[in-house]
């Protein structure tokens, strides 16, 4: 065992405490009747609107989750990056915080692009691209096609996540720490390469409740190529996927509608970055799609 600290509650308004057991599976698998699936908020917390969601073209169904049987999903939400950044989906910021004017984003060549970058006071500063208020399931596939940059205390993640009243039920479907020991190894010019991710799971209802958790050795640079990071959300159950390959199995309840959460972070067992921590658009956490299904 070691200590690694929280991915979001050490960060957000209540803080929780870091040591963190390797699980492969855990949690209470509680019984709930409800098998549905929806796409709007069902909290206080969700706005009145949710359905901005993109609609998937007539193309849309030969877009199946990876490895899974298409037959038992049907696609909701599959935001390719084709047509830019659009801020009726995406925020550009967390909620508790205000958006860094310096610019360290963008979408083009179908892909959304989010790289270290200094600001104006010197510091790397957080990214979050999330959709908030704008978009929200229960259940479901949920999958992202990504290259994860490299440098010293850069911390990448793919989650889903949801702030109701004081509950935070979360869905850490991958997180980077490149720079951290045991999470990457340094290239012949110093700069560490990601080449291991976790998959951790907030049950949400008491602070820090942490119900699952699996570091997992790709045995690959994830930031030399681009790979396929998943969940499967089911009512009792969590599965999540490296390229089609299950990493990890939850059996816990999680029946809130989440949205979708894509940033790009700095700190806990990536460290702090540094001077040799490349910056600049060619060394960013890069997205090729976004996709969601309902289960049928």
């Amino acid at each position: 065992m070691f200590k690694l600290s929280s991915h979001r509650y050490s960060l957000s308004l209540s803080c929780c405490a870091c040591a963190i057991l390797f699980l492969s599976a855990c949690g209470g698998g509680e019984a709930v009747a409800d098998t549905g699936q929806t796409v709007s908020a069902a909290s206080a917390q969700a706005p009145a609107s949710t359905n901005a969601i993109p609609q998937p073209a007539a193309s849309g169904a030969t877009k199946s989750p990876y490895g899974q049987n298409a037959s038992n999903y049907e696609l909701t939400f599959s935001e390719e990056f084709d047509n830019g950044f659009d801020s009726k989906l995406w925020n550009d910021h967390i909620w508790y915080e205000s958006a860094n004017a310096t610019k360290n984003y963008t979408v083009e060549n179908g892909a959304l692009k989010i790289w270290p970058q200094r600001d104006g006071s010197g510091k790397f500063f957080n990214r979050t691209i999330d959709t908030d208020g704008k978009y929200y399931q229960t259940y479901g596939y949920f999958e992202v096609e990504a290259k994860l940059p490299a440098g010293k205390g850069t911390w990448p993640a793919f989650w889903l996540f949801n702030h109701i009243d004081s509950r935070r039920p979360e869905m850490d479907i991958m997180e980077a720490y490149a720079g951290g020991e045991g999470w990457s190894y340094k290239d012949s010019s110093g700069v560490a390469r990601p080449n291991v991710y976790s998959a951790t799971v907030w049950k949400g209802d008491k602070e820090g409740q942490q119900v699952g958790f699996k570091m997992y050795d790709a045995k690959v640079d994830l930031s030399s190529s681009f790979h396929k990071y998943a969940v499967k959300w089911e009512p009792n159950k969590q599965t999540y996927y490296f390229d089609g390959k299950e990493v990890l199995t939850v059996n816990v309840a999680m029946k809130d509608p989440m949205y979708i959460m894509l940033d790009l972070w700095y700190g806990s067992a990536a460290g702090q970055p540094d001077n040799s921590t490349p910056q600049g658009k060619s060394n960013s956490y890069e997205i090729n799609y976004v996709r969601a299904w309902k289960l049928k």
